[in-house]
């Protein structure tokens, strides 16, 4: 008799959801001059259709409880695809801790958000939809929502066959999108790998030696430039003493909160510096406001703490050196695809 019943409550478990590859006409995502290929999951390819559907979805309210905000509410095109804000207001006009990271070049990130508490772009994109602080819908409310909307139904059909609309789906779609918003092709880009001499200011180029100089600013060793690529970060997590209370003790413990690792102890990821004059305030709590403040901490030495980076330290930096610093970081501004932004029908 009790097997019986084990049996039965196992059969009304829910079966996990299928996830169910695109269908349609591949895509190869073009990189631009300074970008190495794009890495795609193999379960996940790149098709005309599920980009198009994803910048669809990510462009739309209907992704939030209320139909008041989307993703490019903190991921604005105009704003480096973050949102300009210290930190980012969800649906009831509550404010995260956390500065938005800027979705540019994201598809080149090992693992997503700043804690790295996901694995993949997919995974990240369901993260906010539910999140009681940002987008605060229920999966299940949003799957419902999209499914009552013809023009969805057929659009999610079209990319990924005939059933119903899947979270999984809805994740799928918008990392496909999200997997396009490159940005290179940038001043710096055009001098560097493009041959072009002239691409850069006497001042960036300055910058660009300060930047590279392990005695001076030494900024490449997170913030990395290859041969023939720059991604501008190095996949792993820092302290570099930002989000601090007045005592010096961490108020955001970062990426232990995910490893429990005490030397991950007010560590964050390192954001790609790709369009960064554009994304202003900085760093994960958005407290500083200018790429000038921004240099002027680093040549600090940053904030101490038992867990403080050891590549950090105070910076024999000029202010001119500084100035020079900011030229150049301002040259990393490239060009985005024509359709990153919303719909035309939108």
């Amino acid at each position: 008799m009790l097997f019986a019943l084990i049996l039965l409550c196992a059969s009304c478990r829910q079966a996990p959801e299928k996830s169910v590859r695109p269908v349609g006409t591949a895509l190869s995502i073009p990189t631009p001059l300074g970008l190495p290929p794009v890495p795609v999951p193999a379960d996940n390819p790149v098709t005309v259709e599920t980009v198009a559907l994803g910048r669809r979805l990510f462009y739309d309210p209907k992704l939030s409880l209320n139909d008041s905000i989307s993703c490019a509410s903190c991921h604005n095109p105009l704003l480096g695809f973050s949102d300009g804000r210290k930190t980012s207001a969800g649906v009831a006009g509550t404010f995260g801790k956390r500065n938005a990271p800027s979705v540019v070049n994201a598809a080149y990130a090992r693992i997503q958000f700043w804690d790295g508490r996901a694995a993949s772009l997919e995974e990240q994109a369901a993260g906010p939809i539910a999140n009681p602080i940002e987008m605060n819908q229920k999966h299940d409310v949003c799957v419902t929502k999209l499914q009552g909307d013809p023009t969805y139904t057929a659009a999610f059909a079209k990319v990924f066959g005939p059933g119903p609309i899947t979270i999984k789906n809805i994740q799928m779609a918008v990392a496909s999108f999200e997997r396009t918003v490159l940005s290179g092709n940038s001043p710096f880009d055009r001098y560097e790998f493009g041959g072009d001499k002239s691409a850069l200011s006497p001042a960036a180029i300055r910058g660009l030696a300060i930047f590279r100089d392990k005695n001076k600013g030494s900024c490449v060793t997170c913030h990395t430039i290859e041969q023939k690529y720059a991604l501008f970060f190095d996949g792993k997590f820092h302290n570099i003493g930002i989000g601090v209370d007045g005592e010096g003790e961490l108020i955001d413990f970062g990426r232990y909160e995910q490893t429990k690792v005490d030397s991950d102890k007010g560590a964050f990821k390192t954001p790609t510096l790709r369009n960064v004059a554009k994304s202003a305030p900085y760093m994960h709590d958005g407290s500083l406001k200018t790429l000038r403040a921004v240099v002027d901490y680093y040549a600090g030495g940053g904030n101490s703490n038992p867990w403080l980076d050891k590549d950090m330290k105070p910076l024999n930096l000029s202010g001119q050196d500084r100035d020079d610093l900011v030229a150049f970081l301002e040259s990393l501004t490239g060009e985005l695809p024509k359709d990153a932004g919303p719909p035309s029908n939108r």
